[in-house]
This record gives structure tokens, sequence and C-alpha cells, in this order.
């Protein structure tokens, strides 16, 4: 087994993007009562678009 390393966090950049108001409401009923934030939510959503568009 390898040397335990203490991660790093990624850098981030902060961008404003604008919802749907009916997005935003279908986003926070799916992740209520878990340990899910939506930003962590959305960028796992865009993750997952992002690899499928490579498929």
């Amino acid at each position: 087994m390898g040397k335990f390393r203490i991660p790093k966090a990624p850098q981030t950049t902060n961008k404003t993007i604008r919802f749907p108001n009916d997005v935003i409401e279908e986003v926070e009923n799916a992740i209520c009562g878990t340990d899910c934030t939506f930003s962590a939510f959305v960028i796992a959503a865009v993750r997952s678009a992002l690899e499928d568009l490579k498929e």
C-alpha cells in the first residue's frame, strides 16, 4: 500500500449562472436529506454530461 498523502483541494473559480426556478427546485428535492450540496450536485452533473459527450 502506498504512503498516505493529504489531498489538496482543487482550485476553484466563482461563476455566476442563472438556473430556472423549476431546475433549482428539482435539484433541491433530489439532494434533500443527503450530505450533498447544491454546488456538489451541479459539479457532478456537469462532469457526467462532459463524459457522455466524449462517448
